[in-house]
């Protein structure tokens, strides 16, 4: 099988990378307005990282983690997550004795066993963004707007924001009991993993995608009508800071997210084109991870989402990526001599910044340019016996079929010349 990859992961294909590339880019580009920095990390940390940082009772921990021992018999996980391992970098380094708040984010691989499925896999890909150091809700409206701005530019229609709060270690315990006294009664009808969760982590069952849990779970009491008062207040700030950012939102008491380490807000943007598996970015606030993996009390707030459906988003909302550009450039030579000089002027001129390609496989000059307009060439530079021997070179206008020769040495500049009187031109029409 040596041929074939491992289940639940997949290859990104040459015809494929532009959108992943726009994505990215454009995810850059958003968290460069917003004053975010990009932190990496390494892919495997030690275990207890994610088991006291993520959550001990949680599917991830408990079911999907990809967890080994070393030479040295120390016990390491590929990260199923981005949040923890920035959370222990800022503890390392000390990055909390700098100047706060800390605002990091983060294109990551990602590892989780589990049923491959759509837009779900063992291997993915996932961008995020943290703030650390900011105890107000102005923290989290803007993290959430870092978010509804990226997924705005991509062009993605059919989003919905979703928020909500978990409370936190003040009064969530007290919601848990009251859950649980709710729940007990229908514990015979509750699937395999609910019934765990109804001791070790009773919130989760509010999210499980069993029918039967779900109908179980739809009349049970919810945080927000347990929240104390500082997280009530917390919530009603945080509303009215999407209000005034112009962002449209529904109050969701279902949303718990599944991981341990949330208090106090969470969130979802929520497609309505991906079926069951509908969140596209989920995130919201942490104020005690950074104190349970050995730092100082550090409130913090981020998101995440997976690139895989992220693109599966775009594709069924009819957003596309911008098709990648072609060679500026394409160099078709007749003759040894011909070849000899292509190479020369291939290398001189991708040493100015351009694209440029030429056949390697002995092609005709009939071949040469059909391989230049698959390769969707903006020009052919033709090279033979009669350019040699005057010291031109044949451009090719791929478009218009124009032709004009040109001193070998000046095919550079000529070809920048008309790169950017066409973008006046584009520019011109747009006017």
């Amino acid at each position: 099988m040596i041929a074939t990859a491992p289940k639940g992961t997949k290859d990104v294909l040459p015809g494929q990378i532009h959108a992943w590339r726009h994505v990215e880019e454009s995810y850059r580009e958003a968290c460069r307005r917003f004053g975010f920095q990009e932190i990496r990390t390494p892919v495997f940390e030690h275990t207890e990282l994610f088991s006291r940082g993520v959550g001990g009772a949680t599917d991830i921990v408990e079911k999907q983690m990809y967890t080994f021992d070393d030479r040295a018999g120390r016990s390491l996980t590929l990260r199923p997550e981005g949040t923890a391992s920035v959370a222990r970098a800022f503890v390392e380094n000390r990055l909390y004795a700098e100047m706060q708040p800390s605002k990091y984010f983060y294109g990551i691989s990602c590892f989780r066993y589990e049923k491959p499925q759509l837009g779900r896999l063992r291997e993915f890909h996932q961008l995020g963004a943290e703030i650390f150091g900011a105890g107000g809700m102005l923290a989290d409206a803007e993290v959430i707007c870092l978010a509804a701005d990226f997924l705005g530019g991509l062009g993605i229609g059919g989003l919905d924001l979703r928020v909500n709060s978990v409370g936190c270690p003040s009064c969530r315990p007290a919601y848990r009991e009251l859950l649980r006294d709710f729940l007990r009664p229908s514990y015979d009808g509750l699937c395999e993993t609910c019934r765990k969760r109804l001791d070790s982590n009773p919130m989760r069952i509010l999210d499980c995608k069993s029918p039967r849990c779900r109908e179980i779970a739809a009349d049970a009491p919810r945080m927000l009508g347990s929240l104390c008062g500082p997280c009530a207040s917390a919530f009603d700030e945080l509303k009215g800071h999407l209000v005034a950012a112009g962002l449209a939102f529904t109050v969701d008491a279902g949303i718990v997210r599944g991981l341990d380490y949330y208090t106090k807000t969470a969130f979802e943007f929520v497609s309505d084109g991906l079926g069951a598996q509908d969140t596209v970015c989920g995130g919201g606030r942490y104020d005690g991870l950074i104190e349970d993996i050995g730092g100082p009390g550090t409130p913090g707030v981020g998101f995440a989402l997976g690139v895989e459906r992220l693109l599966l988003a775009m594709e069924s909302s009819g957003a596309k990526a911008p098709e990648p550009e072609g060679a500026d450039a394409f160099i078709a030579a007749m003759g040894d001599g011909a070849r000899a000089a292509a190479l020369g002027l291939m290398r001189r001129l991708r040493g100015e910044g351009l694209r440029v390609e030429m056949d390697c496989l002995g092609r005709n000059i009939k071949g040469q340019m059909k391989l230049a307009d698959r390769l969707n060439a903006r020009y052919a530079l033709i090279i033979g016996d009669d350019e040699l021997r005057d010291g031109v070179v044949t451009i090719k206008d791929m478009r218009s079929g124009e032709q004009r020769p040109v001193g070998m040495r000046d095919a550079a500049s000529f070809l920048r010349r008309r790169d950017v009187a066409e973008q006046r031109e584009e520019n011109g029409k747009g006017i």
